[in-house]
Parts: C-alpha cells; structure tokens; sequence
C-alpha cells in the first residue's frame, strides 16, 4: 500500500541517490559521498523514532516551534562565523547550518499549532535569520508563511507572515558576500559542466522534495496546509539555490538539507490544532 510516509521516504533516497551519482561522476571526495549517504540514515532512523513517540505528543508542537526559535537566535548569536555570517555550528570536522535543519521543521509545526508559543517562536526564528544573515531560509519561512495564510488566515498566521516577510527584506539589503562552494553551492548549473546526465540527475533529485507536497494535498486533503507550506518552504531553499550561492538541498554537499528533509517529513504525520 502506497502511503505519504512512504511516498516522503522514497523522495529523500531517490533525491539523495541521485546526488550521490552526480557527486560520484564529478570527481568530489569520497568522504563527501560518506557524510550524505550517513546523514540520510540516520536521518531516516530518525523519522522513526520520532513517530513512536511524537505522534501522541503533537501538543509540543507550539512549545517545540519556541525551542525552535531560540535555538537559531543562539546560532545567530554564538555560532560560527565565516566572513560576517553567523549560520553554522561545528560538531568534530562538520559545519552545520541550524538554520537549514529546522527551519522547514519549524514550519511545518507552526502549520499544524498556531498557538502563541508557535508564533513567537517563528518571530524569534525570522529575526535570527536576518541577524545571521540567512537570505535563503528567512525567504523560505517567508514563503512558507505566505502559503498558510492564503489557506489560514488568522491573526497569528498574518503576524507571522509580517514577521517573516520583514526579516526576508532586512537579510536581503544586508551584505552577504561568501563565495559558493564547490558540490555544495550552484550546483544546478555546474552538474551540467560534468556531463548532461549529471545535470538531468540534479534537476530531476531537487524536483523530487515536493512530491510529498503533491501527493499530501491529493491522498490527504484535510491537512492541505500543511502539505501547502512543506512545498513553499523547500521551493524557496531550491530557488535560493538557483538564484543565490546557497546550499543545493540533498543534491549537492551537505548534511543540513538532508536533516532538514527528513526531520520536516517526520512532522507531516502529525494532525493540525487550532485550526
């Protein structure tokens, strides 16, 4: 039987794989194939311990959003920074970007309990993305917002999308000068420097993450929010990475994107409150 949590799964592994077969055909180091192929795994483990225990809990949804928003503003804050950039936190030799792990999570949740705690903790996120600067993901929570107003529109949801929509503006008039890195950044365009195939292969694996948007509204109606914000959020990391020297989710380099993925899957399986 088909369901929306295997139909998320499948995404995440076939996005991955074809990552991993770009990555492979363009010469990157071995360890980065290692770091993806790991960081799906345990990300995967992850999405099951999180429904043996999340599912009758959905009512930490507000107060996870809260923890949430205090954890990328202690980013922002105390992170590590890279000419003028404070988005990453290193853990032995990995840099991760919070900001890309839980924004789609956070999101998600904020979909599903509009209650003050989830507000103020998208408030709270918005402004520690503009203070990073974050243009990719403050624009994608932006988008994300936007896309539950259209279907939501109460006072929490409208003052979350002012919030969010403000800080998109401010991270976008503030310099932001780090140069892309290779297999990690501008990886749509550059794939095709490798063969067609490689290009084809990127394309088709960001495509990929919004299926379970697609297929969400389609088999499960009810929670049409929910799937309606999923696919904004991650169409704002892809076309970030399009547009800007940003992460190229699960495709390229890295193993936030591929956290984030599948951490913002696992909350899809949780029903909406306050609706």
């Amino acid at each position: 039987m088909i369901t929306l949590g295997r139909i998320g799964v499948a995404s995440a592994i076939g996005a991955v794989g074809l990552g991993l077969a770009y990555l492979a055909a363009a010469g990157a180091p071995v360890q980065y194939l290692a770091v993806n192929a790991g960081t799906l795994v345990i990300g995967l483990l992850g999405v099951t311990a999180w429904k043996k225990w999340a599912q009758p809990a959905v009512t930490v949804a507000g107060l996870a959003a809260f923890a949430i928003g205090l954890a990328l503003l202690a980013t922002a804050l105390f992170g590590h920074s890279l000419d003028g950039a404070t988005r990453w936190v290193r853990i032995g030799p990995l840099a991760l970007q919070p900001g890309l792990i839980l924004t789609p999570l956070l999101a998600v949740l904020v979909s599903r309990d509009r209650s003050l705690w989830a507000t103020t903790g998208v408030i709270i996120a918005a402004a520690a993305l503009a203070l990073q600067p974050d243009r990719a993901t403050a624009g994608a929570l932006a988008a994300g917002m936007a896309a539950l107003a259209l279907t939501k529109q109460d006072r929490r949801v409208l003052t979350a999308l002012f919030a969010t929509g403000a800080a998109f503006t401010v991270a976008l008039v503030r310099p932001d000068t780090l140069p892309a890195q290779p297999f990690v950044e501008r990886v749509l365009f550059t794939a095709f420097e490798t063969n067609l195939a490689a290009g084809i292969a990127v394309w088709i694996g960001v495509k990929w993450l919004l299926i379970p948007a697609i297929a969400g509204r389609v088999l499960d109606p009810e929670n049409t929010p929910t799937y309606a914000v999923f696919g904004a959020v991650w169409l704002g990391i892809i076309a970030a990475s399009a547009l800007g020297n940003y992460p190229t989710p699960l495709v390229g380099y890295g193993a936030s994107s591929i956290l984030g993925y599948v951490l913002s899957l696992a909350a899809l399986s949780g029903r909406p409150q306050n609706a």
